[in-house]
């Protein structure tokens, strides 16, 4: 047999239903069988969070890669291999309920290079089905799909992503299959003691619900996702969450580079003066307008944001502020960070004469003091504002961690510039 080695990306995407699957799980099952063949060598795992405004967008909107190595006498056994895994996948999905929600698989075999623009324009926004699939053809990429092809965006730019050398890592651990559906046992103290112990995990909890964020609550196969700086971090910290006798035992894991916690999705900080007052409807989720490189651009905050909604509501006309978020659909921008940059003085008195305010006699009228009499003309007095909320990391503010995207960058790993 030859020992010419070569290269491989594999991608994969849209392989589960709210109610049954997971795309992890999957492809740990592929990467498995792959692994067997002789000479075959599993050189990395990347999961990466896409566009989250995407119209196919599935649950965790995640798409899975991996580069491995293999000899190239091996290459038909690994081309069928990957056929028979995909052909029994179809089998294994079409028991699942079939509805909108009904998963459409693809799998992506590369041996040339791909362009990383296939990740930045799924990333950062919607991505046609049609064009995709035709510069997917077009590139010699070996393509197994389900019928509707829409996993093909996700694999796509899954295989397309050169991870940054500050990516982050997620470690996801998956149950035992006979517990797949019931009740996680994930301790939440346990998870308390994560962040203090292993510092250098990130988004274990989130402490303004006095609750864990790394179990997923939904009937899918993973038991828990630890996120962090390093793949030493996250392993060591699921050694110990294994070892501590409070959780439940996991059946498989593996540690993954991931886009979490990037911002990829996001450009760099944009600019505006508040032209409107905050309108806050029902639910408290708030919006108002602001001008920006000669444009309007209407800002929304929801009541979910935390402090963001609530710096948002404290806005006035003439502010200057500073802001990073996401535009949806209908053009406003939905605000992940935000700042004050600089706040238009607000009103705050009426002159005092005797010791009281001065009182308004009426329309065009002096102001007066019911005291001694004395008049003055009608003025407020002004000072310098600030919010009335806690503010760190240069003035900026975030939502509570269980309210942010996969992909946001928390304050506390770098500040927005």
């Amino acid at each position: 047999m030859s020992k010419e080695l070569i290269t491989v990306r594999v991608g994969l995407d849209d392989t589960d239903h709210p109610e049954s699957g997971c795309t992890t799980h999957s492809f740990n099952s592929l990467l498995h069988k792959l692994s067997k063949i002789k000479g075959v060598d599993v050189l990395d795992r990347m999961l990466i969070r896409l566009w989250p405004y995407a119209t196919r967008r599935t649950r965790g909107n995640g798409a899975l890669s991996s580069r491995l190595s293999l000899p190239v006498a091996s290459k038909e056994q690994f081309m069928q291999t990957c056929s028979d895994w995909f052909d029994k996948l179809l089998h294994d999905i079409a028991e699942f309920p079939q509805d909108q929600n009904s998963p459409s698989p693809a799998l992506l075999i590369s041996f040339g290079k791909v362009p990383e623009n296939w990740y930045w324009e799924a990333v950062r926004g919607e991505v046609g089905l049609e064009n995709r699939e035709e510069e997917v053809n077009s590139s010699g990429i070996t393509v197994f799909s389900h019928p509707d092809k829409w996993g093909i965006i996700g694999a796509s730019s899954a295989i397309s992503w050169n991870p940054p050398s500050n990516h982050s890592w997620e470690l996801i651990a998956w149950r035992k299959p006979h517990l797949i559906g019931t009740k996680r046992i994930v301790s939440k103290d346990s998870v308390m003691q994560l962040s203090e112990l292993f510092a250098d995990t990130f988004m274990n909890r989130d402490p303004t619900a006095d609750k864990g964020i790394i179990a997923p609550r939904t009937p899918c196969p993973v038991l828990y996702g630890i996120r962090g700086a390093s793949k030493e971090a996250v392993e060591s910290a699921h050694i110990w969450m294994q070892d501590v006798g409070t959780s439940e035992k996991c059946d498989l894991w593996a540690s993954h580079m991931s886009n979490q916690l990037s911002d990829d999705h996001l450009s760099g900080p944009s600019f505006g003066t508040v032209i409107s007052d905050p309108r806050v409807v029902k639910g408290a989720h708030a919006s108002l307008r602001v001008i920006s490189d000669g444009s309007g651009e209407t800002l929304v905050a929801f009541s979910e944001g935390g402090p963001v909604n609530r710096l948002l509501r404290q806005l006035s006309p003439g502010d200057l502020v500073s802001w990073m978020g996401l535009r949806s659909p209908d053009e406003a921008i939905h605000l992940e960070k935000l700042k004050i940059v600089s706040a238009s003085p607000r009103i705050t008195s009426r002159p005092r004469c005797c010791g009281k305010s001065m009182r308004s006699k009426g329309k065009n009228q002096d102001l007066s003091c019911d005291k001694c009499k004395r008049k003055a003309p009608k003025y407020w007095l002004s000072d310098e504002w600030s919010p009335d909320i806690p503010i760190s990391f240069d003035g900026w503010t975030q939502p509570p961690p269980s309210q942010r995207r996969h992909l946001s960058m928390p304050l506390e790993l770098g500040i927005p510039s």
